[in-house]
């Protein structure tokens, strides 16, 4: 059968995982609605706890953000396939966890999955990873899965651009991983366009 056309709108997987800054993954949701991106989201049941603990939002109030939501546990579902394009996943934040779940191909779940075909396919997987002090094994799992197409982006804050409140902080972080799927989300600060003066770049950034 002839190969489908590419969807009207650009889809991109969003995957929750439990670790800490769920608040991350809920700007990414927002960020995709308003940018006309068709957002798929898979929570782990682990991300549901952080976001009662790290939020005031309801589950629901998390999955009315999305294009579509589908079940973590459903490993059928159309974002399980390569077949089903899309620009890539970004998991915001990536617990350990998840990470080396992903690095082992042993998925367990649709989230876990998802990551998998995405790096099969060669689309942009994105890691928000979020956890410190990092040991030895942390380091080498981060290794393999960069050596196998993922990007490893923690979430740190670009104090160069100046921001005012930790929402400037989140959405700096989420506007730059974004980046990485060429698109550009109207919040991020860019320097030589919005800061600083053109040519010299900030420090650590060069």
């Amino acid at each position: 059968m002839p190969s489908k056309e590419w969807p009207d709108k650009d889809r991109l997987i969003v995957g929750l995982s439990g670790a800490s800054g769920i608040v991350y993954g809920v700007r990414v949701l927002d960020a995709c609605r308003e940018l006309g991106i068709e957002s798929h989201l898979v929570v782990s049941r682990s991300a549901v706890l952080t976001l009662s603990q790290e939020t005031d939002l309801a589950l629901s109030d998390l999955q009315d953000r999305a294009s579509v939501v589908h079940k973590v546990s459903d490993v059928g579902a159309s974002i399980s396939s390569g077949s089903f394009r899309t620009l890539g996943m970004i998991v915001a934040p990536c617990s350990v966890r998840t990470m080396s779940e992903i690095a082992t191909g042993v998925t367990s779940s649709l989230l876990t999955r998802a990551a998998d075909v995405t790096l099969k396919e060669r689309r942009p997987l994105v890691l928000m990873v979020r956890e410190t002090p990092l040991h030895l094994g942390h380091l080498r799992t981060m290794v393999r899965l960069a050596e196998m197409g993922a990007v490893i982006a923690p979430p740190l804050p670009a104090f160069y651009a100046k921001p005012a409140s930790i929402e400037e902080m989140v959405d700096q972080s989420v506007g730059r991983a974004l980046d990485l799927f060429g698109l550009s989300w109207k919040p991020v600060k860019r320097w030589g366009e919005d800061l600083g003066p053109v040519g010299v770049p900030p420090a650590g950034e060069g």
